[in-house]
């Protein structure tokens, strides 16, 4: 009697974290002043955000979808700008919203995510320097603190700040950092982070804290050096962001620069090399997808020709695959539950449901194919055992350069 094949996908567990993600300032709309107000009001931006596709107030509605589809996890953003509009006082309407969210999220049936930074800092801090006033660390973790001390009961997932390297990208970029104060704003983030991952543990026993990585192909080592290594203490998992793909044949992953995502390549199989160096990078360490999805321009199909549903299947295959090989896979949060704001434009969508936020007043969620994919991948705890990926793995994969070429996956 043989056993199953070796591209065999097993099932993830009943422990597996299945989850989607959001952010507050991407998609709640209805946005306080902010340093990103002040980008797109400074005409630094695409297009302006509107009120982007109202989760401030869908949220319940957009709670119930992610019910339906069964996962474990929602992850979302507290907004430092809307509860602390103006220095030294926090908003009580504002944090009575967030108390509702986090209640709502716990009350269907799953474990909130909490982002305390996802790139977004009140107009007032801005107008004092932002990161390149040694001021903020103490005003970031004021607002934290407030922030953990209100929902640790609630046993949320943590992630202190979302993808360092790319907040301090966009924030030199828009003008809100001189590129001679890039070391200082990293600084100031590790020590932050480093004592706000203290202060969960002292309140929350038992707590799952990280910051997670925007994975870039090849490059990923020298960009942790920055960050990532420095505070590798002080991380309970290793939160993976992963979206586009590179390879000899095909070097497309510049579009995602230059805001062209959806002609970026996607090979699925690259997460598996992703997950395998920071296994091997950190032993014994769990690792968590905090973010992956694929984009397309407006809703349009893709000039690949590669579906949302078929490349969500292909990333969990791989990631089975990966877990099947020993890396502690502890969950997969697809990004994102809803189209949204995509940091200064509206035209890569993202999301399982489609929100044509530009031309339809109701902000009408409309289901893609990937929803009834991600259903039934959730319900059996993965994708079938005799499940095929619809793209073969690229030749001399460049996600983890040079091993995903020396030591091919298949």
């Amino acid at each position: 009697m043989t056993g199953p094949p070796a591209y065999a996908a097993a099932p993830l567990g009943d422990n597996f974290l299945w989850g989607v993600a959001a952010s507050g300032f991407q998609s709640e709309g209805h946005s306080p002043d902010s340093n990103w107000t002040r980008y797109i009001r400074e005409g630094k931006t695409e297009e302006p955000i509107g009120n982007s596709v109202d989760f401030r107030h869908r949220y319940r509605s957009d709670i119930s979808l992610a019910k339906g589809l069964g996962v474990k996890v929602y992850r979302v953003g507290i907004e430092w700008a809307r509860v602390q509009p103006t220095p030294g006082s926090f908003d009580a309407a504002a944090w009575a919203y967030y108390d509702d969210v986090i209640n709502s999220i716990v009350a269907a049936g799953m474990r909130p995510m909490i982002t305390i930074d996802h790139w977004v800092y009140p107009g007032w801090v801005a107008g004092r320097g932002g990161w390149n006033n040694a001021a903020i660390t103490g005003q970031w973790l004021n607002y934290a603190r407030s922030v953990v001390d209100r929902y640790a009961a609630k046993n949320p997932l943590w992630i202190t700040i979302n993808e360092p390297a790319m907040y301090l990208i966009n924030e030199v970029r828009h003008g809100g950092l001189p590129v001679a104060a890039s070391g200082a704003m990293v600084n100031r983030l590790i020590t932050v982070h480093r004592n706000i991952f203290d202060y969960i543990h002292r309140t929350q026993p038992g707590a799952k804290v990280s910051s997670n990585v925007a994975y870039i192909p090849t490059a990923e080592p020298a960009i942790d050096a920055n960050f990532l290594d420095r505070v590798a203490d002080k991380l309970d998992f290793v939160g993976i962001d992963y979206y586009y793909s590179i390879a000899p044949s095909d070097l497309r992953a510049v579009n995602a620069a230059t805001g062209k995502m959806w002609d970026a390549s996607i090979a699925a199989d690259g997460i598996y090399y992703a997950l395998r160096h920071y296994a091997r990078k950190f032993p014994g360490k769990p690792l968590y997808v905090v973010e992956s999805g694929m984009a397309t321009q407006n809703g349009k199909p893709r000039a690949d020709g590669y579906r949302r549903g078929d490349h969500l299947a292909d990333i969990i295959y791989w990631v089975q695959r990966a877990r099947a090989d020993g890396m502690p896979i502890m969950g997969y949060n697809y990004w994102s539950l809803t189209d949204n704001y995509e940091w200064g434009t509206f035209a890569p969508r993202f999301g399982l449901y489609t929100v044509d936020a530009r031309t339809d007043p109701t902000l009408r969620r409309k289901p893609t194919d990937a929803v009834g994919v991600y259903r039934d991948i959730i319900a059996r705890d993965g994708v079938r055992r005799d499940y095929r990926p619809t793209r073969p793995a690229q030749m001399c994969s460049l996600a983890d350069a040079p091993s995903s070429c020396t030591e091919p996956v298949r």
